[in-house]
């Protein structure tokens, strides 16, 4: 039995989710029309961030519906949070090889799950045929930006949690290896369920002066900052916090998950000097790995020694 149409389809998995006007979130007019019509918020900057997500590109084409959702919209989040910039609403362009009622319906699940979750809405889109993927532009609101360009000399580098899980997590994902029950849960959560760090960016935004997420890889992300602020980075892999997925693959392995691997969605960001007291008495997940410095380029050591990475990134092309 054939799909719902496109018209069907945005109204049974979409439009049902997603008020058409909700003044309180500043949506005048949203899903149904030509154009959303959005107020922003009083006295702040819009955000705006777009990502494109290819089945057997960036998810497994086989992949639950659900889980595609939740990273989808949850990468997008990412760099709202890496910019200081709470969210508010998103738009949806949904490419299908088919209209298959049963993915639909999981999917706006996950999507409608993650949206509440991060109280953003979904206020317009489009839907057409074609091979698997989707495409989301996120828009949020902020006051006091962080940008890459913003960096100094001497100041101190920093990175959220651990890195590295996600890298370690796709030969899981993708059926290559086996791994433990707990492996493929951790595997999951950090492929399909990274976290945008909304909650850490609101605490320590106000001391930092640069910051990105970390997507691509840390060594190729942290190269932009530098790029940006016209600085050179200096980083002891010693002190890089490396999640436990990652570890189990041995120490060079590890190494290089953690700062190539990409995929982490963590934040890395620079603070001055004169606000690293204040900064500590956050006791927040975060660690110095390194500084930035005057000379160009991102040079790392391990054990006091020059360490050169087989890759600095993931590569698009």
């Amino acid at each position: 039995m054939a799909g719902p149409g496109e018209f069907e389809l945005i109204q049974e998995y979409f439009l049902s989710q997603f008020s058409g006007s909700d003044p309180a979130a500043g949506v005048e007019l949203g899903i149904g029309d030509d154009c959303a019509l959005l107020i922003p918020p009083p006295g702040k900057m819009l955000a705006t961030s777009v990502d494109t997500l290819v089945a057997g590109v960036h998810f497994p084409a086989d992949a639950d519906p659900y889980r595609i959702a939740s990273r989808a919209l949850r990468v997008n989040l990412s760099d709202l949070a890496a910019m200081n910039a709470e969210p508010l609403w998103f738009t949806l362009a949904l490419t299908l090889p088919q209209s298959d009622a049963a993915w639909l319906d999981s999917f706006a699940r996950g999507l409608v799950d993650t949206a509440r979750q991060f109280n953003i809405t979904l206020v317009g889109g489009d839907t057409t045929k074609g091979p698997l993927s989707i495409t989301i532009q996120v828009t949020g609101a902020t006051g006091q930006p962080l940008r890459r360009s913003g960096a100094g000399e001497g100041d101190l580098v920093y990175v959220s949690h651990s890195l590295g899980a996600a890298a370690a997590a796709l030969p899981l994902i993708l059926g290559e290896t086996a791994g433990s029950s707990e492996q493929q849960q951790q595997a999951d959560a950090a492929y399909y369920f990274p976290e945008p760090q909304f909650e850490l960016v609101r605490q320590m935004g106000v001391f930092a002066s640069a910051a990105l997420d970390i997507s691509d890889g840390l060594l190729a992300d942290l190269g932009h900052i530098c790029s940006a602020s016209q600085l050179g980075a200096e980083i002891d892999l010693g002190q890089l916090p490396i999640a436990a997925l990652a570890q189990a693959a041995g120490t060079e392995r590890a190494l290089q998950l953690a700062a190539a691997g990409g995929d982490d969605y963590q934040l890395c960001f620079t603070v001055p000097e004169r606000h690293q007291a204040a900064l500590a008495q956050l006791q927040l997940p975060i660690t110095a790995i390194g500084k930035m410095t005057a000379d160009n380029g991102v040079r790392c050591t391990y054990g006091g020694q020059p360490w050169l990475p087989q890759q600095t990134g993931y590569q698009h092309f």
